[in-house]
């Protein structure tokens, strides 16, 4: 093993996986650093969670490596790795209370009773919930649930923390508590932290990095800045965020024919009722309320424009001016510079 594997968090060498005479991975490389929370984002299908269950050992990986915390796993059983999950459902045992759920790995190590009631009272501090330790599944909130998971998950101790769509069971505004609570839980331990989502403003909230899978493969995988404004390729700008995507090329504040596609951020839009430079006439189609800011939807004659307003609202029908600050040009799919 080289001195730079022993120090990865986690190491995936080449992956491939065929279920059903599919190939769900193809080739799949990836360095996780000790320490860093990253997220495996994209579509359903994609294959996210087999990655994720073959990190784990609940699948054989067909081809390639797995190296945690600088040991090849690769042909480890999920108990002979340093690794603990927290699944999509929680799994917790419905007839147990939160202490036994979470003393449940333990006991199956055979650790004494003092070491398990130390290790299980703590772990339920961690997450703030030593108050609820008597308490069944049944008789708490979801997020509370999902708090026990990962109690269970944390008491084990693992150099390598995965998680599987954990927040989304939650409804909107207690999913954003929880996942503020699982960064920040995260950051406290220094924990090596994978997981798996299909919700975007999840994963770059709560992510270090962020790999953007598709059919099997990751299309990109960088920090949520980069992602967003320097999209790797055409499936990623789409992916993440919205964008605004014309065929051909952007010159002198208009879109010309030619190879390739244009993509434009609604924020990087400029709408103004007078001319500026490089602007262009179009008119309003529609304006859309979004809360703490209005889309607006602009026809000009090579197609349409979405923008993100907070002020100077224009109504529908309105003639105004639009130009570009900034535009990602892409030829046969890949970001050009």
């Amino acid at each position: 093993m080289s001195r730079e594997s022993e120090n990865m968090g986690l190491e995936l060498r080449g992956l491939k996986k065929v279920l059903g005479g599919r190939v769900i991975i193809d080739d799949l490389h990836l360095v996780v650093e000790q320490g860093e929370m990253i997220s495996l984002l994209g579509p359903s299908g994609c294959g996210k969670t087999t990655t994720l269950r073959m990190i784990a050992g609940f699948l054989q990986a067909d081809e390639g490596q797995i190296v945690l915390a600088g040991k090849d796993v690769t042909n480890l059983g999920p108990d002979m790795r340093p690794s603990a999950m927290v699944f999509q459902n929680y799994a917790l045992w419905p007839h147990m209370s939160a202490a036994k759920n979470v003393a449940y790995p333990l006991k199956i190590k055979g650790l004494s009773k003092i070491e398990i009631n130390e290790k299980v009272e703590a772990a339920l501090e961690l997450v703030n919930l030593l108050h609820h330790k008597d308490s069944r599944p049944g008789q708490i909130s979801g997020g509370e649930q999902q708090r026990v998971a990962l109690a269970r998950a944390l008491v084990q101790e693992p150099d390598i923390l995965l998680l599987d769509e954990p927040l989304s069971n939650l409804d909107a505004k207690l999913r954003e508590k929880v996942r503020e609570d699982i960064r920040e839980l995260q950051r406290r331990l220094g924990i090596t932290t994978v997981i798996v989502t299909h919700d975007q403003e999840e994963a770059l909230s709560i992510s270090d990095r962020v790999a953007v899978m598709n059919s099997g493969r990751i299309e990109q995988f960088s920090t949520p800045h980069d992602l967003y404004r320097y999209p790797a390729t055409e499936y990623v700008a789409s992916f993440i965020g919205s964008l605004n995507k014309f065929e051909g090329d952007f010159i002198d504040g208009q879109v010309i024919p030619g190879p390739g596609l244009v993509g434009i951020r609604p924020e990087d839009v400029v709408v103004s009722s007078h001319y500026f430079e490089g602007s262009r006439e179009g008119t309003v189609q529609l304006v859309i309320p979004r809360g703490h800011f209005y889309e607006v939807v602009i026809a000009r004659a090579e197609g349409i424009f979405r923008v993100f307003m907070n002020e100077g609202i224009p109504q529908t029908g309105d003639r105004v001016h639009v130009g570009v600050k900034k535009i990602l040009r892409y030829i046969n799919g890949n970001l050009v510079h």
